[in-house]
C-alpha cells in the first residue's frame, strides 16, 4: 500500500458498529439522590438503554456538589449520583429531536422508584470529546 491510499482510508471512529460521522452527544444530564441509609439499587428503576443508540449512565459520587438541597436537606445525608443520558448521532439527525421522548420516558421511569429518591434532570446537548 502506497503512502498516498494511507491517507485516502477513512479515520476510523469508535469499533466497526459506529459509522464514520456518528458522534457521541450528551442529551440529558442530572443528579439522581435518595437518603444513604436507603438500600436502593438504581437499576431496578432506571433502564441502561432507552433505544439501541441512547445509554443512560449514573455514577454514585463521593460528595454532592452542593451543601443544601432546595428543600433544606443536608446533601451530606443523601447518596448522590451524577446521571448522563447519551446517544451515538449520526451527521443526520438532531439529537434535540429526541429529548421530550427521552424526558417523559426517563421521568415515567423515575417515577416509578421509591418516594425518597428525588432527581433533577435538564438537557445538556454538548458533544463528548
Amino acid at each position: 500500500m502506497s503512502r498516498s491510499d494511507d491517507r485516502d482510508a477513512p479515520l476510523p471512529l469508535g469499533d466497526d458498529r459506529t459509522p464514520l460521522g456518528t458522534r457521541p452527544m450528551k442529551l440529558l444530564q442530572g443528579y439522581v439522590w435518595h437518603p444513604r441509609e436507603m438500600d436502593i439499587d438504581l437499576a431496578d428503576y432506571l433502564p441502561r438503554e432507552l433505544d439501541p443508540d441512547v445509554h443512560v449512565l449514573w455514577d454514585a459520587m463521593p460528595a454532592a456538589p452542593f451543601t443544601f438541597f432546595d428543600d433544606g436537606t443536608l446533601a451530606a445525608t443523601q447518596q448522590v449520583y451524577q446521571l448522563t443520558v447519551m446517544r451515538f448521532v449520526p451527521p443526520e439527525d438532531d439529537p434535540a429531536a429526541l429529548l421530550p421522548w427521552l424526558a417523559e420516558t426517563l421521568h415515567e421511569a423515575l417515577e416509578r422508584s421509591p418516594r425518597e429518591v428525588g432527581w433533577q434532570v435538564l438537557a445538556d446537548l454538548r458533544e463528548l470529546a
